[in-house]
């Protein structure tokens, strides 16, 4: 039984005590982005080592983010992360992608889990017990700081295309649809690390075409 008020540990706590610990959480960030890779991780926390602040990355600023993942790498039992590059999305489709994602993130932690917590939609293929929360990444301790890691590991890799590609600004936008990354598109038509599977791509590509 999860006890209601024990905070967003509560999940983890009530799964090890029926004995299906460790628990980890996995989640991913940039499904909705049309350029740069999607990443996906997975964290096994320690009950006994809290971390505070932890939430969905995407209210946290980035000074929150950098600091608490600095935090989830120093005191997680275990973190591992899995990039899905634009070319692998194309091929899959974003949702598969996702999920492939998730599972290669799961797979490669050093401890193994015994159960699973991804945030919104079931991922099957794991080889363990799982459970898709709804918000997962607000509610449950593994799930949030599951989506720091990811978010900050892509971040970070789309501030490293910025230096390639300085012309659509991805340090700012990070690849996702804003008005300046279409409007870059449209310019200079799709970089080799836009997604070909959204179609705001394929129209800029035709724009560009003589």
């Amino acid at each position: 039984m999860i006890r209601l008020g024990r905070g967003p540990y509560g999940y983890e706590r009530a799964l090890v005590r029926a004995g299906l610990g460790p628990v980890a959480g996995a989640d991913e960030a940039g499904r909705g982005a049309c350029a740069g890779p999607l990443v996906a991780a997975a964290v096994i926390l320690d009950p006994g080592r809290p971390i505070e602040g932890l939430d969905d990355s995407k209210v946290l600023s980035a000074e929150a983010r950098e600091r608490l993942h600095g935090q989830i790498m120093s005191r997680a039992v275990a973190v591992a992360v899995a990039v899905v590059e634009a070319g692998e999305c194309d091929a899959l489709g974003m949702h598969q992608a996702d999920l492939q994602g998730l599972r290669r993130a799961v797979g490669r932690l050093d401890v193994a889990p015994n159960f699973v917590l991804t945030d919104g939609f079931a991922v099957d293929g794991l080889g363990v017990p799982g459970l898709a929360m709804w918000k997962g990444d607000k509610v449950a301790a593994c799930v949030s700081a599951a989506s720091i890691v990811a978010k900050v590991t892509r971040d970070r890799i789309m501030v490293a295309h910025d230096a390639t590609y300085p012309e659509y600004g991805f340090a700012v936008h990070k690849g996702y649809c804003t008005s300046v990354h279409q409007a870059a598109l449209d310019l200079h038509g799709p970089s080799d690390i836009h997604r070909w599977c959204f179609d705001n791509v394929v129209r800029a590509a035709r724009v560009r075409r003589p």
